[in-house]
């Protein structure tokens, strides 16, 4: 038996409107409207290479529970991003807090709005 890859990584949205507006507008990802639809609200975007992230409009088991500040110390998803630079910038403009990694590689983190921790690694195309 091997594992292979990633196909999807699910996020739970209190507020789907909102994290669309961040996973569209901030990190300029397009909703894949060739997924089926669920008995809830959710919505998939297609990363490339069968890979995708699907948000799932349902209620977090989790609230109130504490987090690490740095989503480096805490569960996450690591993304491949082109230029950290634009991204960084991008995060700013809407007043998404980051930090950058602490072992001093080109990454940084931030949090979704419902909390889920975001890895994006600078690999250049």
């Amino acid at each position: 038996m091997k594992i292979s890859s990633v196909l999807h990584a699910t996020f739970l949205s209190s507020d789907l409107t909102r994290s669309r507006a961040f996973y569209e507008d901030v990190l300029s990802l397009s909703p894949d409207a060739a997924r089926p639809a669920m008995g809830f609200e959710g919505v998939w975007y297609d990363l490339g290479r069968g890979q995708q992230i699907h948000l799932m409009r349902l209620p977090d088991p989790e609230v109130g529970l504490q987090r690490p500040a740095h989503g480096g110390r805490d569960r996450h998803l690591a993304l491949a991003a082109d230029d950290l630079g634009e991204l960084a910038r991008r995060l700013e403009v809407a007043g998404i807090a980051y930090t950058v990694s602490q072992s001093g590689r080109r990454a940084l983190f931030c949090r979704d709005p419902d909390g889920n921790a975001l890895e994006f690694i600078e690999v250049p195309v």
